[in-house]
This record gives C-alpha cells, structure tokens and sequence, in this order.
C-alpha cells in the first residue's frame, strides 16, 4: 500500500514538473512577441553614461538624463503628449524637454506654443528614442542594458527631486539661455 502511494506521489510530481516546464515555456514565448510600432530595438553595445569622470566638466545631456532620473524617482514627471499638455495649463511644469525628431509639425507646434504661453523652459533633446529611455519608457535586461525603448516626444519635470550636480548644470544652462 505505501509503495501504491509512493508512485501516486511521484506521478503527481512529475505532472506540476510538466505543467511548470509548459508554463515557463509559453510565458518565455510570450516575451518574444512582436512589438508594437512606437517600439523600436535599442542596441545593446554599451549603457549610456550617467555621470561623468571625475574632474571632467558634466555636459547638458549627461546632466538632463540625471535630472529626467530623479524626477522619475519622485513620481514627478510628465510623458507624451497629454499628460505634458495637462501638466502644463495647471501651471505645474518647471521644464519641458521636446525631441528634435518628432514626426508630427502640430505636435511641436502645441508644445512650444504652451511653453512661450506660460513661460516654462524648454528643452530639445536629438532622438525621441533616447528621451524614451531616460524618462523610464524601456525594459532593463540582466546586464543593465535598455532593450525596447518607446519612444517619447516630449516629457515635462514638475519637481527636479534632491539637489544634484546635473540639476545645477541645468540651471545654469536655461540662466543663459
């Protein structure tokens, strides 16, 4: 009888093995997908620098990334178009950063239009892409690389989150602007 019971409970494990090799199989699957057409492959040479070496002078890039970075942290940053917009007529935006790429003239438009209205500063960063990946609007791989990167026309920072060295560049950079 114990031996009866035995093999019951070893046909049984061998099932939930096989369910659980089906399932990891069909979510890996799922993974693999096809992505949408605002996702675009990021390559997956290098991460992007955050900070500079030490001595050297930060640059603008380097520097917004940093801030984009921490605003996302503190839960105060604006992406796409209607929530930039929205953010924006409140009154609640201290920056905006637009990408120079953006495929749509009355989109750029708008924005620029809203910035001059209320009197907020504005940003261009080159590639829609890489402001995807510095707003947070990317997957991580294993090796801290972004794959998947969603592309992002415009984002806008409500609050810049703690002091940092990038945040100081910034200032002194839309100072002399």
């Amino acid at each position: 009888v114990s031996a009866q019971i035995t093999s019951k409970k070893e046909e049984d494990l061998a099932c939930v093995r096989q369910h659980f090799i089906k399932f990891e199989r069909e979510k890996t699957a799922k993974d693999r997908t096809t992505m949408s057409d605002g996702e675009v492959d990021a390559p997956t040479e290098a991460p992007t620098e955050v900070a500079p070496a030490v001595g050297e002078p930060m640059d603008l890039m380097t520097a917004l990334q940093m801030v984009l970075k921490k605003s996302l942290a503190c839960h105060s940053l604006s992406r796409g178009l209607h929530e930039v917009t929205r953010t924006i007529e409140r009154g609640e935006a201290q920056l905006v950063v637009l990408a120079q790429d953006c495929d749509n003239g009355d989109y750029t438009k708008l924005i620029e239009g809203l910035c001059n209205e209320k009197s907020i500063s504005l940003l261009r960063v080159p590639k829609n892409t890489q402001l995807g990946e510095w707003v947070g609007l990317c997957k991580i791989d294993s090796e801290g690389n972004p794959t998947k990167v969603v592309k992002c026309s415009c984002a806008a920072v409500q609050d810049y989150g703690e002091e940092t060295e990038g945040l100081a560049v910034l200032m002194e950079h839309l100072k002399t602007a």
